[in-house]
């Protein structure tokens, strides 16, 4: 869609000068919201977030790409929203995941490592009537169908 092309073009132009902050993904929904995942290597603060608001929705009004009325929301992903590129694993190396396998198999673990292809955690596997074992199990990202921060409240 033109418009997305648009708006991806507007936050890398306002987030240019800073190299530890990308952009995620970018969403027009039925309801015309556009919705920007921004992300920082140390995370986003609300003012960036805001200052990449005020700079996409000043040109998007300017040259009229949207021409009925629309929310923009621009934010960072939330803590519920799955992990989609290599610089997002990065940044939760040491977090606990869950992994969907394209092969329907779920697998839970301490992130480890992450290279182009692939992702390395640390699962606990539990045998019948042994104790559990940390286990280092390497998965391509091609066989990862969704991954999400696990949250702990500890």
């Amino acid at each position: 869609m033109q418009v997305e092309k648009r708006v991806k073009e507007l936050v890398e132009e306002k987030i240019a000068d800073r190299p530890e902050l990308f952009l995620v993904n970018i969403k027009m929904l039925p309801n015309n919201k556009l919705i920007i995942h921004v992300d920082g290597d140390e995370g986003i603060s609300i003012q960036d977030c805001a200052a990449i608001s005020r700079h996409v929705g000043f040109h998007l009004e300017e040259e009229n790409t949207i021409e009925k009325a629309y929310n923009l929301e621009v934010s960072s992903p939330g803590v519920g929203e799955p992990l989609l590129l290599n610089r997002q694993y990065h940044k939760n190396i040491g977090r606990e995941l869950s992994v969907k396998l394209a092969n329907g198999e779920k697998k839970e673990g301490k992130l480890l490592s992450v290279t182009d292809n692939a992702i390395s955690i640390e699962e606990k596997v539990k045998e019948k009537g042994k104790k559990a074992q940390l286990i280092e199990t390497s998965i391509e990202f091609k066989n990862i169908v969704e991954t999400k921060v696990l949250i702990s409240f500890k």
